[in-house]
C-alpha cells in the first residue's frame, strides 16, 4: 500500500489525509497500533515513527491511560507543543543554539556555490509551504521547509559542516516540526518572508548577509517555540 522507502513518512500522510478527509475526525481514537498497522500493511515501529511525527505536528495528541486522539487544529487541547523526542540527549534549547551556529555558518559558506537550479528549488520549496500552510497540509509545508534547509547545506563548502548536519539532522527536523502546534499564521507568514530573504542573499553571494538571515530565522523559530538560544 505504501512506498516502502519511506514507509514512516508515507504512512504518516495517510494517516494525516485519513484526518482531512473526515475518515478520522477531531476527538476520534487511534485504533490499537496492532490493528492500524495491519490495516496500513505496515510495521508497528514504522506506524510508531508516523504517529509521534503527526503528534509533534499537533494532529493528534496522546492521553496516558487513555489513548491516542485526533486533535482538531486551533482547539483548546492543542494549545501547546508536543513532548520533546530527544530530551534524554539534548534539550530543544540546545539543538535550537546548534541550529543558529551551524545554519549560520553553512549558509554563510554556501554563498556563491548554489546553482541556479538549486536556487529555483528553494524559492519553489518556499512557495509549497506557503500553499501548503494555506490548505493545512501540515506534513508537506514542514517537508518543503526541511527541503529549503536541506539544499543549502549541500552547498556548504566544507565537507565536515555537511557531515555534521547529516549527523544530527533528526534533532534538526524535529525543532521544524516542534513549533507548528503553536504557530499563528502571521509568524508562517513571517517566516517565508524569511526564507527570501536568505534566497536574496544567497542569490547576491553575500555571505555576511546570509548568515545574518539564517541566524535570525532560526532565533524567530525558536522564539516562536517559547526559547529564547
Amino acid at each position: 500500500m505504501l512506498n516502502r522507502t519511506l514507509v514512516p513518512q508515507s504512512a504518516a500522510r495517510l494517516i494525516q489525509d485519513m484526518i482531512q478527509n473526515g475518515e478520522l475526525a477531531a476527538g476520534d481514537k487511534i485504533p490499537s497500533q496492532r490493528e492500524f498497522s495491519t490495516k496500513l500493511g505496515i510495521s508497528r515501529a514504522s506506524l510508531r515513527e508516523a504517529l509521534l511525527t503527526l503528534e509533534t505536528l499537533g494532529l493528534i495528541k496522546t492521553e496516558a491511560g487513555r489513548g491516542t486522539f485526533v486533535v482538531a487544529r486551533g482547539s483548546a487541547t492543542n494549545s501547546g507543543m508536543a513532548p520533546w523526542r530527544y530530551s534524554d540527549s539534548y534539550s530543544v534549547f540546545d539543538v535550537f543554539q546548534t541550529r543558529i551556529m551551524l545554519e549560520g555558518s553553512i549558509a554563510a559558506l554556501a554563498a556563491g556555490r548554489l546553482t541556479g537550479n538549486q536556487l529555483q528549488a528553494m524559492e519553489a520549496a518556499t512557495k509549497q509551504m506557503e500553499v501548503c500552510w494555506a490548505k493545512q497540509d501540515l506534513l508537506a509545508n514542514v517537508e518543503a521547509d526541511l527541503e529549503f534547509h536541506a539544499i543549502i547545506a549541500s552547498a556548504c563548502s566544507n565537507s565536515m559542516m555537511r557531515a555534521l548536519y547529516q549527523v544530527v539532522r533528526e534533532q534538526l527536523t524535529e525543532t521544524q516540526r516542534q513549533p507548528i502546534p503553536i504557530t499563528e499564521p502571521a509568524r508562517m507568514e513571517a517566516s517565508i518572508a524569511e526564507h527570501r530573504k536568505i534566497i536574496s542573499a544567497l542569490r547576491e553571494n553575500d555571505p555576511v548577509r546570509a548568515r545574518q538571515e539564517m541566524e535570525g530565522h532560526v532565533l524567530n523559530t525558536a522564539r516562536c517555540a517559547g526559547l529564547n538560544p
